[in-house]
């Protein structure tokens, strides 16, 4: 594997994932009782969910990869225009503080068109280079066949994206992340898939999520939600060393699986926190 592309999956897993370390503050606002019990049923379901991801993964492949994308297609699409809205503001015990997760009409057309970038526009962009780490993740046939129905939603999303270009005239606060998609979408063909990926995901997405968020959280909580990351993104890192070290196969076919199935076990709780229960208290 390439310098480039090791250094891709190195910030990924130490730029990226930390974004995921804040879901406890998530879980504190939409209101998850305080106290050690509540805090322990907290952390066990948040396990639970990610180690039945990746429990699924080994016995279906090909469908959980499948799943993966669409539901981080969801993910995606709705981060990258959750900024879009006007924001909600709210009394804390500090005063008045944003909570950074705009009451919005999620807009099909940009949504699809954001959220297509990962999951449809990089795997149909650099063919050659994407399907080979879909056959480290679920074999050489089902990556073909994966790649078959990836390229046949290719059309109908850039149709999708040419939308959104007029979309974006009439309603400008779409432009600034029309722009950014635009971008993204030019860095997808001239880079490597790893690359591309990793930039959308470091500096644009958990960079996102986590300044929205940050903006959010009152006062008194922030000390504690930095805490309690850096401990989450710790263990994290230290659960990957583990894994990496009990996996069958080569370092590099190792660190794509650990990486990628990693992403796919800890998005579904993420998800569940950040695009269920915190919008739908926010909304």
């Amino acid at each position: 594997m390439p310098f480039w592309d090791m250094t891709a999956i190195a910030a990924i897993l130490l730029l990226g994932v930390p974004h995921g370390g804040l879901d406890g503050a998530v879980a504190r606002r939409v209101g998850w009782p305080v106290g050690l019990v509540p805090w322990l049923v907290f952390h066990l379901c948040y396990l639970a969910l990610a180690a039945t991801v990746a429990l699924l993964w080994w016995l279906y492949p090909l469908p959980s990869l499948a799943i993966f994308l669409f539901v981080s297609a969801l993910h995606f699409g709705a981060s990258d225009i959750a900024d879009t809205g006007t924001t909600e503001t709210g009394i804390s015990g500090n005063g008045i503080v944003s909570t950074g997760l705009p009451k919005i009409s999620m807009d099909w057309l940009p949504w699809i068109a954001h959220g297509g970038l990962v999951c449809i526009a990089i795997p149909c962009l650099q063919p050659s280079l994407v399907a080979p780490i879909f056959a480290i993740l679920v074999g050489a046939e089902n990556a073909s066949l994966l790649m078959a129905g990836i390229t046949q939603l290719f059309l109908p999303w850039s149709f999708c994206l040419v939308g959104y270009c007029g979309y974006a005239y009439f309603r400008p606060h779409y432009r600034k992340p029309l722009l950014g998609l635009l971008l993204l979408v030019g860095l997808a063909s001239i880079l490597p898939p790893l690359i591309s990926f990793s930039l959308y995901f470091c500096l644009w997405h958990s960079r996102g999520h986590m300044s929205r968020l940050w903006r959010s959280l009152a006062l008194q909580d922030r000390a504690r939600s930095l805490y309690e990351a850096a401990i989450y993104t710790c263990a994290a890192w230290i659960c990957a060393g583990f894994i990496f070290y009990f996996l069958q196969g080569s370092a590099i076919t190792s660190i794509i699986q650990l990486t990628f199935i990693g992403l796919a076990a800890l998005t579904l709780p993420h998800m569940m926190l950040v695009d269920y229960a915190d919008r739908k208290r926010n909304n």
